[in-house]
């Protein structure tokens, strides 16, 4: 069997290439819904079926797990999905699947809490709140996840979500480095100007934006600390893994690459961060 890694298009390739490095024995399949991307502005409705149809594909493909490697698609449809269409499913197939997001390892990694772990309001003053700034989709930023997760955890973390409705297309288009430079700058201002001042931390909360974190690292006050959505998310398959061994990741370190668009090389952009060309297949 294997593990799948689902994104609209090439952002995922930030988790894939995590998992990889902590799970480097473990078989990988890769969809890329590169035909419908990007899933930032689309309805509700639409994101759910799209992200229960590439994990069908990639449940087809071998995978006994699937991560949703993509903001978009765990912020709207995963909690729907586990809900309401995996449990017919499992049982339509005969085997254990189950599908991940990122938000739960990345709102840890934020406030240090658990996610089964909410903390009571005791009403105590806080003496200082920590902004945390999180640039995504204006899907993302609609859902709310992380302000009302983030609040059950943490008091003392205010969270301002900036979206970002061009940025995952000119990412995954190749756009030239001065025209995200343009579009990053602008987003860190517009999140800046509205809280009164930068944020103290930030979060990539697109996985596209992962593969420009330099570019937000120029564009936000030297030194802000980014929490990376990849590395959580890595680590917390791997525990996940080890709680669950019905979901057998295999052992043949075999990578495959799909694509719902045109198959072949990806942009340069992406390939300079995956640190060699890449070959997808049509799914």
């Amino acid at each position: 069997m294997a593990i799948g890694v689902f994104d609209s298009g090439v952002g995922g390739l930030t988790v894939h290439h995590a998992l990889v490095r902590r799970l480097p024995s473990a078989d990988f399949v890769y969809l890329a819904d590169q035909a419908m991307t990007p899933y930032g502005g689309r309805s509700g409705e639409e994101i759910v079926d799209l992200t229960r149809v590439g994990c069908e594909r990639l449940f087809g493909a071998g995978c006994n797990l699937v991560i949703l490697a993509c903001n978009t698609a765990a912020a709207v449809a995963l909690r729907r999905l586990q809900q309401t269409w995996l449990p017919d499913y499992r049982r339509e197939i005969g085997r254990p699947v189950n599908v991940l997001g990122l938000i739960v390892p990345t709102i840890e990694a934020a406030t240090g809490v658990p996610w089964e772990q909410e903390t009571e309001r005791r009403g105590e003053k806080v003496e200082k709140l920590d902004v945390l700034g999180i640039f995504c989709t204006p899907a993302t930023a609609k859902s709310r996840v992380y302000e009302i997760e983030i609040d059950k955890r943490a008091q003392d973390v205010a969270v301002f979500c900036e979206p970002c409705p061009d940025l995952a297309r000119e990412i995954e288009t190749g756009a030239d480095e001065a025209r995200l430079a343009a579009n990053v700058a602008e987003h860190v201002a517009e999140l800046s100007r509205r809280v009164g001042r930068p944020p103290d931390r930030a979060i990539l909360g697109c996985t596209h934006y992962e593969i420009t974190a330099d570019i937000f690292r120029a564009a936000l006050p030297p030194g802000t600390p980014l929490i990376h959505q990849p590395g959580a998310t890595a680590e917390a398959v791997e525990r996940y893994l080890a709680r669950h061994p019905e979901y057998d990741p295999g052992s043949a370190a075999s990578r495959r690459f799909l694509t719902t668009g045109r198959p072949g090389k990806q942009n340069g952009l992406v390939e300079r961060f995956w640190g060699e060309p890449l070959m997808f297949e049509g799914a």
